[in-house]
Formats: C-alpha cells, structure tokens, sequence
C-alpha cells in the first residue's frame, strides 16, 4: 500500500484535480482565488452558445467552476445562461443556500419543478412521479411514499445483505474492477426485490429475468459516447427518438410482459411490494392505472432507485482509495461499529462528488436573488455541486474530510445529495440504508489498495455524475 498522497498541480483546468488545500473562492466574499486556473477554462468557439450547452453536457463542472470563479470577481453569485437545446427561454444558475432554499420553498403555482425538461423525461415517460407536477404529483408522492420510509425500508434489510453478499462473493482479487458494476447489481437487486417483492433474485420469473436484463443493457449503453449525442438529440422531448427509441422499445416489451404476468396472477394486489400497490391503486375519478401510466412509475423507481445509490458507493471508493488515512480510520469504524463515522464518510462523499449536481425549477414569478432580479419564464437552475465546495460553508472544500459531518445537524439547504423541498428524492431513506449497508460491508470485508493515482474525470450522464471509469478499485483480500 502506499502510504502518501501525491496532490496535483495547482494549474490544473480540472476542479476535480483541485489539491485538498484550494480554496473554491464561492461564498466568502474574497473572490476567486481557488483553483485559478478554471477561471480560464476555454470554450470552443461554436455559434449561439451551443458551446455552452455541450459543454453542460460534457465538461459541466470545469464550465460552472470557471463562471462562478468569474462572477464572484464581479461580486455576485449568480449566472445567466443561454443554452439551445436545454431549457426554453433565459437561465440562471444559483449556489446560495439562502436563494435554493427561497426557490425550493416557493408554491408550486410559481416555481414549478423543471423535470419534464430533464434528459431523463423521454426515458421515464410523462406519467412518472419524476416528472409530473402539481396535484397528480401529490397523489403520486402520497401513494409511494410509505413505500419508502419506516417499517418498509426495514422490511428491505434482508434484501439488501443478501445483494451485498452476492456482490462481494463475486469479486474478482486482484484485479482492477469498476466499482460501479458490483454495486449496481447489488442496488439493481434491491430495487426490484423493493418493487417485484422478490424474497430471492432465483425465485424470479423469466419476465422479470428479462426486464432486469433490459434495464442492465439500457444503463451499459448510457455510458458509451453515443450517450451523449443521444441526449442532445432527444433534448426536451417527451417521446424518444432514435436510438434512445430502440433501446426503449426492448425495455418496454419486457416492463409490459411482466405487467400482464402480474396481471394474471391470482390474488397479485393483495401483495405487499410496489407493483402491487401501483395495479391496486386508483385514480381521482376511481379508475386503475393504464399500463403505460405504470410503466411510467416503474422505470423511474427502476433507474432511479439504483442508479444514484450505485453511484455514490462508487464514487465513495474513488475517494477513499485516494485518502489512505482516512480509508484506514473508515475500515477500523465499520470493524468497531463506529456507525455515526461512517455515515460521515457517506455525506462527505454525496457532498464532494454529488451524483445529481443539478436541480431545476420552472420560475414563474419575479425572483430577486440579492440584486439579481430575474423575470418569470426562466429556469432556475440549482447548482448542487458549486453550493458543496462553497468556501463560507465548507473550508478546504475539495479535501475529502468526513470529520466535517461528525456531531453536526445538517442543514438541509447546505447538503442536498438528493435534492430539497418537496420534490426531495422520496426513496432517500431506502438508498440511505442501503449505502450504509453496502458501503459498511466493502469496508468491513474488502482490503482495498489505496494509491495516489489522480482523481477518475467526472462524467455527465442524463441528470446524473458518474466516475467516468466506474471508480476502479483492487481488492487485496476479500473476507
């Protein structure tokens, strides 16, 4: 193992590249002095800013760095964007915790969420709890909600070990793997265990076989180059077209094929797992849910259910691997049952690399954000990643510190890995136990290499920010 850390050059273009010292210069009035040299990150030179919105979707992060470095040199904290093939009409970019929690508090009737404008909307369909808004995504939320919270996230506990110990009985020693892959088909296995209320992955039918299948292939295909051209040719669509529409088409034969099995089993809405509960459940006007409303809610409770917790135990490693001291302080808490260190290592991870780094609203109203007066018909943007390595909230915001949310109460304005207000990711409680699990057990079981190799590039997928390599990591030994 190697004991040191080498920190990179402060002339990198790369916020990810920061060394653990820089400062952000977000938030504490001094200006930007941090990693100075994102402050001149070029652009290509494209016509009508559509270099701006690639670069939302390729470089996101090195693009809102190099901004904010910009504006907080002029005094404010807020951007305006043009972005063709983004979001209609003007946009602004806030990273003030009292300005998002001003736009995620306002009525619904004047800030709308933003989410049938996101990349994920031809995916998940118009039906979705993602992407509804106002009274049908009340009754949504209300529906799936005790779903989630409670005895029914214990209900899932069996369910998660069981995937976790699959996971790590079948890693590789030795070898480099992405993390990412393990962990998504732990999560995977929860989510539809959650949904399906499979007791055990081998008790599944052939239709549920294939639709996981499906899924896995559609997640598989997201991370190759054509990812991104697919995103940006099906920007602000509802229905998919394609490529997007033929992987699609696959997912939904198999997602339909498991609905009519359901449909035809006896006694299938007196069961307790989600699918259940959507073919019971009834509309305003007492009629059931259509197939494809279903389908809807399925696929967002599929991706989303998994995707981000996936992710984040992936990005956790990334981190640890590259800390030595505190992977070494991390294991001998999970060893010793220290749980309150370990969720710190979990919130020091979503805040450092946050696997959803935006957050939209639809402004319908006049907004003041400071002096910044912002017209209705304008997207508000809310910049998850730039309000995590403010300075004024967390010093030395790019060193990898859990020590920073130990006997602290989080203010749900400063920290938000899963959004706020009352679009706030309703399966929080599930991926949250679902992390501490995972996360405990690679650490208790898993004697990972640590190195000082550089930190893996940030990639942009859909709505999501992924470890462009997986957060590749070597298990030394495995328990």
């Amino acid at each position: 193992m190697t004991a040191t850390i080498t920190t990179p050059s402060t002339s990198t273009r790369h916020w990810y590249l920061a060394p653990p010292d820089a400062r952000s210069g977000l938030g504490d009035g001094a200006g930007a002095d941090g990693p100075v040299a994102l402050v001149d990150a070029h652009r290509s030179l494209l016509p009508g800013g559509f270099s701006t919105s690639l670069a939302f979707v390729t470089r996101q992060g090195d693009l809102l760095f190099g901004d904010a470095a910009r504006a907080a040199r002029r005094g404010t904290d807020v951007l305006r964007y043009t972005l063709p093939g983004g979001p209609g009409g003007p946009v602004v970019l806030i990273y003030d915790p009292g300005q998002i929690k001003t736009v995620m508090t306002a009525d619904e009737s004047i800030a709308p969420s933003a989410t049938h404008q996101s990349p994920l909307a031809p995916i998940v369909g118009p039906d979705s709890v993602l992407t509804s808004i106002g009274e049908r995504h009340r009754q949504q939320r209300a529906l799936l909600l005790p779903r989630f919270h409670g005895k029914a996230v214990a209900k899932y506990q069996q369910s998660i070990e069981r995937a976790t110990d699959a996971g790590l009985r079948a890693w590789p020693v030795g070898k480099p793997v992405p993390l990412s892959d393990i962990a998504h088909a732990i999560t995977l296995d929860v989510i539809m265990s959650a949904i399906f209320g499979l007791p055990d992955p081998s008790e599944a039918t052939d239709a549920e076989r294939a639709m996981r299948t499906a899924i896995l292939r559609l997640l598989r295909l997201s991370t190759t180059p054509f990812a991104t051209v697919t995103q940006l040719v099906n920007a602000r669509r509802e229905d998919p077209v394609g490529l997007l529409k033929l992987v699609l088409a696959g997912v939904d034969r198999a997602v339909y094929r498991v609905l009519a099995e359901r449909r035809a089993e006896p006694g299938s809405t007196s069961r307790d797992d989600i699918m259940a509960l959507l073919l019971a459940a009834r509309d305003t006007d007492g009629n059931p849910l259509s197939d494809s409303e279903i389908r809807d809610e399925l696929m967002t409770l599929v991706l989303a259910g998994h995707e981000t917790t996936a992710n984040t135990v992936a990005w956790t490693f990334e981190r640890l691997t590259r800390n030595r001291e505190v992977y070494t302080r991390a294991r001998a808490a999970a060893l010793g049952g220290d749980e309150p260190y370990v969720e710190a290592v979990i919130n020091e991870s979503m805040r450092a690399r946050p696997v959803v780094p935006i957050v939209a609203r639809n402004l319908l109203a006049p907004f003041d954000f400071g002096d910044v007066r912002v017209e209705p018909d304008t997207t508000a943007l809310v910049s998850i990643l730039l309000l995590h390595h403010r300075d004024d909230l967390y010093p030395h915001p790019f060193e990898f510190n859990p020590d920073r949310f130990l006997g602290t109460r989080i203010n749900p304005y400063e920290l938000m890995p899963f959004g706020g207000g009352i679009r706030r990711c309703l399966g929080a409680p599930l991926a949250m136990a679902e992390l501490q699990t995972v996360v405990g057990a690679i650490l208790r079981r898993v004697d990972l290499r640590t190195h000082d190799r550089p930190a893996e590039k940030p990639r942009h997928r859909n709505v999501t920010m992924i470890p462009a390599r997986g957060g590749i990591v070597v298990a030394d030994a495995i328990d």
